[in-house]
């Protein structure tokens, strides 16, 4: 008898989240300069920066050589000899170091500006008119950066990069839960220190949402990465899920399906809490248990959990 497939939850049936704007204290900068800035972080991260013009930004992954992502950026190119990625504040520190140790002749600093930049989070009407709508558009308003970010049940997301203590034009704040809950339900996961080194970039879909590159040269895990992409060895994706409050979510936890009431079938990336007490989360999971049986937390017989639909498409070719 063939198992029943897992639920889905219709977009319609979404909590709202309203217009505003929200400070990401989550999040750090990691400021690379020097004549060498572009082609030294090209060299270490999952997406092309030497020709990414001046003023665009790019999502990237910085790997393992087994492939694995030890973190997640939002690279914005202010120049050849100014890059500046906007990570998990709480992977800064080791990543800054890691990233350190590769720069040998290389003529380029790196150091920690999360004090010399405010980073906000501008959702729906609060949003400020770009010149084009794609993910990854970056456009300059007087000295801040604004990256446009992948939507989040039909609203517009993007990112405030202002000088130290600025402030994004005026609207309603967004607590960080309200944030929080666009994060998961855009998609993009945001690499964090629960778990580090437990996926490589397309078990979180990265090559669906533009953060990797196929067409550039070496940097660390890149065989990996591109042996997992043409030889059809991937068998995890990035899903959205929900589960009521007691489904008690957290980074890093083990998720279960009915196919196998022994053996983890996915892992917990990100998550978020909806007014209406539902939990939201981003979470990789094995494609068969995500088609095929229901999906639990904690253990077969946890909290129920269901899942969203993508806001994105998943690539097949690249």
């Amino acid at each position: 008898m063939s198992l029943p497939s897992t639920p889905l939850i219709t977009p319609q049936s979404l909590p709202d989240i309203p217009s505003g704007h929200a400070p990401l204290a989550h999040l750090g900068v990691i400021q690379i300069t020097g004549a060498d800035a572009a082609s030294f972080i090209h060299g270490q991260l999952s997406n092309d920066f030497v020709l990414l013009p001046d003023g665009g930004a790019r999502l990237a992954a910085l790997c393992t050589a087994k492939g694995r992502m030890q973190a997640s950026f939002i690279g914005i190119r202010n120049n050849s000899s100014d890059i500046r990625l906007v990570c998990s504040r709480d992977l800064l520190a080791p990543t800054l170091k890691r990233l350190s140790m590769f720069v040998l002749r290389a003529k380029a600093t790196l150091r920690d500006a999360s004090e010399d930049f405010a980073l906000w989070g501008l959702r729906g009407q609060a949003c400020l008119p770009m010149p084009h709508n794609t993910p990854w558009t970056c456009a300059r308003f007087g000295s801040a950066d604004l990256v446009q970010l992948y939507p989040a049940n039909g609203q517009a997301r993007q990112l405030w990069m202002g000088s130290g203590g600025e402030a994004p034009p005026p609207a309603a704040l967004l607590d960080a839960q309200q944030w929080a809950l666009g994060e998961v339900l855009s998609g993009v996961a945001t690499v964090s220190a629960a778990v580090v080194e437990a996926f490589v970039p397309q078990m979180l879909n990265y090559e669906s949402v533009d953060g990797v590159s196929f067409k550039k040269g070496c940097y660390p895990g890149q065989e990996i990465v591109a042996r997992s992409q043409f030889r059809g060895t991937l068998k995890r994706r990035a899903y959205i899920l929900v589960g009521d409050a007691k489904a008690s979510l957290a980074p890093g936890q083990a998720l279960f399906s009915s196919l196998d009431a022994e053996q983890a079938c996915g892992i917990v990336v990100q998550i978020a809490q909806a007014p209406t007490g539902q939990q939201f989360c981003i979470a990789s999971l094995q494609t068969e248990a995500a088609a095929q049986g229901f999906l639990h937390a904690g253990s077969a017989q946890g909290p129920a959990l269901h899942i969203v639909p993508l806001p994105y498409a998943l690539r097949e070719d690249i």
